[in-house]
């Protein structure tokens, strides 16, 4: 399917604010890897081709485990993941299919009980900031790999 229109062209102040705060979140001080299995969960719920493709070159340049991306799509059931990767899986998967079920206090302790409160608000804002950049890849059919030169994805191989 085609790319519907370069939409960071026609926004690209509150588009590039937009990249700044993820940025920003990015920066935090979760562990990174942590990170890019959030951003890769979340845009695999949703759907985004572009951003999948993202995160997983991302996370393989960052040293990430191949194998471990490929059971992400069904780390409730892989025994690759540690405790803390699960708590902070599950809150994305919450945030992302957001409802009040699925954000209940049991959930949230579960969280809890392997995050500072600093490192939930960070957590949360990167998964919220995942999401609504998923909201502009699925929206408007972004492309696959149309970064990767940008990014220094290019010569990454899943």
């Amino acid at each position: 399917m085609a790319q519907r229109l370069n939409y960071s062209s026609f926004i690209p102040a509150t588009y590039g604010k937009l990249i700044e705060l993820d940025t920003l979140a990015g920066n935090s001080s979760l562990d990174n890897l942590l990170i890019h299995l959030v951003r890769l969960r979340a845009s695999q719920i949703n759907g985004c081709l572009f951003c999948v493709d993202i995160h997983a070159k991302q996370a393989v340049r960052d040293g990430e485990n191949r194998l471990r991306l490929l059971h992400l799509t069904g780390w409730q059931e892989s025994d690759l993941f540690s405790e803390k990767e699960r708590a902070a899986l599950l809150w994305t998967e919450a945030l992302t299919r957001l409802s009040p079920e699925s954000t209940n206090d049991n959930l949230y302790q579960s969280v809890k009980a392997h995050f500072s409160d600093a490192e939930i608000a960070q957590l949360t804002m990167i998964i919220t900031l995942i999401n609504a950049l998923n909201r502009f890849g699925v929206g408007f059919r972004a492309q696959p790999g149309t970064l990767d030169k940008i990014l220094g994805l290019d010569g990454v191989t899943l």
